[in-house]
């Protein structure tokens, strides 16, 4: 018997390295799942090797029509939705802030903050009806950063957006905390994913140091492996953690301790 037997979680950004952790942690853990991303071949790619009941969307988080399809999908297909993992973001320009050109802010804030937002509006009524009915509660966990819990320079606008993921998830948790419904936040530091992994390959020196430069503010001094950061998502969404809400939990090799 897994944790999730029976559960419906849907997950954005599914195809990048966080999303296919938590797909795959679910699956594992037998949850059946709806999955969203914008890369609908790797989205295909991804739904072909899980072992368990998947339905796909491809879609801009962005694009608000996008949030309420999926939760439409959920029920359609499975009758229920109790956990959502809003995970799909972006990451900006490693520059300071008067560099940053106001289309790329734009973006980053319409896919990492809005999209958060567009997600939760959609899927709280449906979870608010169905846990009020069912006596049970679900669990949202959103996907911040540890760039969301203090300043980080050369990533304003991002860290910016990611402050406000974590406003959204404490406002939210508080309105629902008698309704059945957590929600929490997970604040990861530099994980191994694409988005790393690209900064190694355009840092034009060798990749130990390209990481020690990374990793240099980490007491750690590593980056987080995606199987950790799945780890406490999971964690999160767990029906015998049912006491944690509206928490920003930072898995952050330490940074937060300095």
């Amino acid at each position: 018997m897994g944790r999730f037997d029976g559960a419906t979680v849907l997950i954005t950004g599914a195809a990048g390295g966080l999303g296919q952790g938590a797909a795959k942690g679910f699956a594992t853990e037998g949850a059946r799942l709806v999955l969203s991303d914008i890369d609908e071949k790797a989205l295909a790619d991804l739904a072909g090797t899980l072992q368990t009941e998947t339905a796909i969307l491809a879609g801009n988080i962005a694009d608000e029509s996008l949030s309420e399809d999926l939760v439409r999908l959920a029920v359609e297909k499975f009758g229920r939705l109790d956990i959502a993992v809003n995970n799909a973001g972006i990451v900006q320009n490693f520059v300071r802030l008067p560099h940053v050109a106001s289309d790329e802010a734009r973006r980053v804030l319409e896919i990492d903050l809005l999209g958060v937002f567009y997600a939760m509006k959609h899927q709280i009524p449906q979870m608010e009806r169905q846990f009020k009915a069912a006596g049970k509660g679900g669990a949202i966990v959103n996907i911040a950063s540890a760039a969301g819990l203090s300043g980080a320079p050369k990533l304003s606008v991002y860290a910016a957006a990611k402050h406000g993921v974590i406003g959204l998830t404490r406002s939210a948790a508080i309105e629902y905390a008698t309704k059945g419904l957590r929600i929490n936040a997970i604040c990861p530091a530099h994980t191994r994913t694409a988005m790393v992994d690209g900064f190694v390959r355009l840092s034009g020196v060798p990749e130990a140091e390209a990481l020690a430069e990374l990793t240099r503010g980490v007491p750690m001094k590593r980056v987080a492996e995606v199987e950790e950061i799945t780890t406490a998502i999971l964690f999160a969404a767990d029906p015998a953690n049912s006491f944690m809400t509206g928490h920003a939990l930072a898995v952050d090799g330490g940074i937060g301790a300095i």
